[in-house]
């Protein structure tokens, strides 16, 4: 018996329409609950209180098990590729894979321990996952570029290559800045202490949280040229 599901470029669709309505979303209660300034906050302080914390936390934890789905698939379709072209290694391909996971680990550390209650562990989470994030889709731009011209087109590459560069010099400018900051707070207010700090490495943060959006969106295309074969064997006695 064999079961086949032509194309599943509905997987990083899906990843990147719920991730952005997850940001969206904690967004527009938080600030519509007075519980932030709708200038630039961190993305974490928009799903720090009730009720936005239960849409954060659940909507978060989603978008790191369908990331998980959408790198899985990634891999073997590198796998597939790689079978006919040799243009990686398997061990670059599942390298880059264990990092992408370390990041999906670090979303859900980030959507389960709120930023108020534990803070220690929020930020490690936060970190884990930004930074785990920015290493994956580098390293995801370097192999596109290794598979051009058979799998990817340059352009393509050139696409994700800028989004990584531009993620990658956010995230180093977020934890500098963040760095300066020296309370843990969500409520600022213009022109109170370290409050430039503040706006400078949320932007930042923002910027790396939908740089993984656009790119992902990139891999839709990729994703349309592969299905997923399950095959069951029936044995009679």
């Amino acid at each position: 018996m064999l079961c086949c599901m032509p194309g599943v470029a509905f997987v990083p669709a899906l990843l990147v329409s719920w991730s952005s309505a997850a940001f969206i979303i904690s967004y527009a209660i938080a600030v519509l609950e007075g519980h932030v300034e709708p200038l630039v906050p961190y993305i974490s302080d928009t799903g720090t209180k009730p009720p936005e914390s239960g849409v954060f936390g659940f909507m978060i934890n989603i978008s790191a098990l369908l990331g998980v789905i959408t790198m899985c698939i990634r891999y073997l379709l590198i796998e597939k590729q790689n079978e006919t072209s040799h243009f990686v290694r398997s061990s670059c391909n599942m390298f880059s894979l264990c990092i992408g996971l370390m990041g999906c680990i670090g979303m859900g550390i980030v959507a389960t321990f709120q930023e108020l209650a534990v803070p220690s562990v929020h930020d490690i989470g936060a970190l884990v996952a930004f930074g785990s994030g920015v290493v994956y889709i580098t390293l995801q731009s370097i192999i596109s570029y290794k598979s051009c011209p058979q799998w990817n087109t340059y352009f393509m590459c050139h696409i994700r290559m800028a989004i990584s560069v531009i993620s990658c010099i956010a995230f180093v400018h977020m934890i500098v800045f963040a760095s300066k900051i020296s309370m843990t707070k969500i409520d600022w207010t213009p022109g109170e202490k370290d409050y430039t700090y503040h706006v400078i490495s949320a932007i930042c943060e923002w910027m790396v949280a939908f740089g993984f959006v656009f790119f992902f969106l990139t891999f839709i295309r990729d994703f349309q040229r592969f299905s997923l074969r399950i095959s069951t064997e029936i044995h009679e006695d």
